[in-house]
Order: structure tokens, then C-alpha cells, then sequence
């Protein structure tokens, strides 16, 4: 038995349904606090002390190293994504969101605003790389949003993005805090409205993106946010279109 066909690696049939109702599910683990206690150590000591693929040394780490890779593709992730998209996914993108104390807030968006992908399908993870709660800027998602698309508008210069979903859009009453344990993840796909508040706390909250997608998706690996020379990772099964660029995990 492989990785992926490990029976704790698998959603249940009630966590894919809440997945398909709501947009999202989760947390799960993908390791402990105290694996993610030496590997967070690795990413601030070592690797975010260096420059990256990207002109951004929190992008793309997936490329130049093989623990990011590894984490990204990690069975406990990619199997349960499988479950809903199913055998042959491609894990193109990864990002270190990093807010310390004073962080800005990130504005209420579907993620599909964003992204260089022909058609638009995809499913991320958000991994918890520091303990993640209400008061350091937890995600806050909202059930049901992925069955809509939502207008947009001009965000205020004091948040971090320069557009966000029209506010009169925003149902707070429905609003979930994702709170994370270290090493612990949620997945949601591309139309599920998320945010995250200003960090009003004295601790940082760093937290791992990754996005990945099916062989039948172009992705724009020269279009912004990406960069040139963007490689992405065949994550399970296999790339029958041969659309975009791979590569193997890093040695």
C-alpha cells in the first residue's frame, strides 16, 4: 500500500459532501506541532533567509526546496484532494503568508480573481505553519460562497490586496474562524470567500498556500502573480495534456 491509499489519508463521505455544500473542509493534520516546530525553524533560519526562484523569497519555495515540495505534495493533502478532483493533479503554486503583529487586513476575495488558469479549477490547502487563531488573524471563510461569483471593487489602500469582493456581498453572520494548530490544514477551492482580519496580536501568523490543479488546465506560468521559468510539480497520477512546465521535486 502506498501513501495514497493510506485509509487515514482519505476524506470520509461526509467530509467530501460538506466539501461540495460548503466550499471547504477541514482542519486535518499533516504533522505534528512538534515536527512543525523544527521544519518552521528551517523555513525562518534557512530558507526565508535566502533568495527563491521568485523575485519574492515567499514564493514559489516548492522549486528550490525539497522539504517545501515535499510538504506541498504530502499524501495527507494531495490523497484527500484526489478524493474530490480525482487521480491526476498537478501542484502548481505555493506561497508563505506572513503576517506579524500590525499585519494588514487581507480583504474578503474568491481566489479565482487572481489567477492565471484557463479554465479556473482548482483546490488549495492552507497549512498553519505558527499556531493560528481569532486574535493573530485566523482565515475566516464562508460556507456556501463557491456556488456564486461575486463582483468586485477597489479595496482601501490600508488592506493588502488592491481589490476585494463587493462588501454588500458579505453575509458576517455566517462567517467561520478557521483556527490552526501547527501542521494542521484546511482545503477550499477557487470561489469560496475567504479573509483574514489585521493582526491586532503581539505573535506572527505564518501559514503555507497551496494551489493545485487538473492536466486539463493551462496555467499562465509567465503571467503575474507567477514569474518567469515557474515549474510546477506532478503531485499524483499523471500529466496526460502536457500543457505547462514540471518539474521533480528538488534533491
Amino acid at each position: 500500500m502506498n501513501d495514497f491509499e493510506n485509509n487515514d489519508y482519505q476524506l470520509r463521505a461526509n467530509e467530501a459532501d460538506f466539501f461540495r455544500d460548503k466550499g471547504y473542509a477541514g482542519p486535518f493534520t499533516v504533522m505534528p506541532p512538534e515536527e512543525m516546530a523544527e521544519l518552521r525553524r528551517y523555513i525562518d533560519e534557512e530558507l526565508l533567509t535566502t533568495d527563491g526562484p521568485s523575485h519574492n523569497r515567499l514564493q514559489s519555495r516548492h522549486m528550490d526546496s525539497r522539504r517545501i515540495a515535499e510538504l506541498a505534495c504530502h499524501p495527507a493533502i494531495i490523497s484527500r484532494m484526489a478524493n474530490l478532483y480525482g487521480p491526476d493533479l498537478i501542484m502548481w503554486a505555493t506561497y508563505f503568508f506572513c503576517k506579524g503583529p500590525g499585519g494588514v487586513e487581507i480583504p474578503w476575495h474568491q481566489d479565482l480573481s487572481y489567477w492565471p488558469l484557463e479554465p479556473l479549477i482548482n483546490i488549495s490547502a492552507w497549512i498553519a505553519i505558527d499556531k493560528v487563531t481569532v486574535e493573530n488573524s485566523c482565515v475566516q471563510l464562508i460556507p456556501g460562497s463557491h456556488k456564486a461569483v461575486y463582483p468586485t471593487v477597489k479595496s482601501s489602500p490600508d488592506m493588502a490586496f488592491a481589490t476585494m469582493t463587493e462588501p454588500d456581498c458579505i453575509d458576517h453572520s455566517k462567517v467561520v474562524n478557521m483556527e490552526l494548530e501547527p501542521g494542521q490544514f484546511f482545503i477550499f477551492n477557487e470561489k469560496t470567500l475567504h479573509h483574514s482580519e489585521p493582526n491586532r496580536s503581539n505573535k506572527r501568523r505564518m501559514g503555507m498556500s497551496v494551489r493545485v490543479t487538473l492536466p486539463i488546465v493551462k496555467i499562465g506560468q509567465d503571467e503575474a502573480p507567477l514569474h518567469p521559468k515557474h515549474c510546477a510539480i506532478l503531485a499524483c497520477g499523471k500529466d496526460y495534456m502536457g500543457l505547462n512546465r514540471l518539474m521533480d521535486v528538488p534533491r
